[in-house]
């Protein structure tokens, strides 16, 4: 049987760009089944005890950014610290990738795409045409999706994403969970193909 990974991201998150393809490439090699779960990070953050970035402490806002440029040059990537329009709203974002799910589409080449909209090209992802343009890029039916982005159903599919994550123990973007095992941030990659080299049964808290 095939196994699965719980993709848990928000476009809003550096972290979840910065390790999308390294993750991708661990998801090829095992023959993994990715479902693509995009979440709320402030909803997260608040009912974990996380803290949104602009209320931690100045020594952690500071260490962020060198840890950024460090993974900007360990992954091989060219992106912006500070992008024009973030922090943003990522919901109508976040909706087009379940609506991609939801018509049986792999949403995964609008990721690719819209990360890349984000931190290298400083475009605005609460734009619906501009969201429109990068899914028809992408290869997928924009309008249609950036419609059904907004419905009732989407919002209700995103809620639940939410749901799940707090159930599964997720506290930030991205988290890969395999069986069980909560992997968080993309510093965690090349433990998760450890894990699924070994073949070794998740590990759990003993709390």
């Amino acid at each position: 049987m095939q196994r699965q990974v719980d993709y848990y991201f928000s476009f809003q998150s550096p972290w979840a760009y910065i390790g999308h393809k390294a993750f991708l490439e661990v998801a090829s090699t095992y023959n993994l089944k990715i479902n693509y779960k995009p979440v709320v990070l402030v909803d997260l953050f608040s009912e974990t005890g996380g803290l949104p970035l602009m209320k931690r402490h100045p020594v952690r806002q500071r260490y962020r950014m060198v840890e950024l440029q460090r993974w900007r040059d360990k992954r091989g990537l060219n992106f912006h610290l500070q992008p024009a329009n973030w922090p943003f709203n990522a919901r109508l974002a976040d909706g087009v990738v379940i609506a991609a799910i939801e018509a049986g589409l792999d949403p995964e080449p609008f990721m690719r795409r819209a990360f890349a909209a984000v931190w290298e090209d400083q475009l605005n992802l609460t734009d619906p045409a501009t969201l429109v343009r990068l899914a028809d890029e992408s290869g997928l039916p924009g309008k249609q999706l950036v419609e059904r982005s907004g419905s009732d159903e989407i919002s209700a599919a995103y809620e639940q994403n939410r749901q799940d994550a707090l159930a599964a123990d997720v506290f930030g973007s991205p988290v890969y969970v395999l069986d069980g095992e909560v992997f968080w941030g993309q510093d965690r990659i090349e433990l998760l193909a450890d894990a699924l080299k070994s073949g070794r049964a998740p590990y759990r808290s003993q709390v």
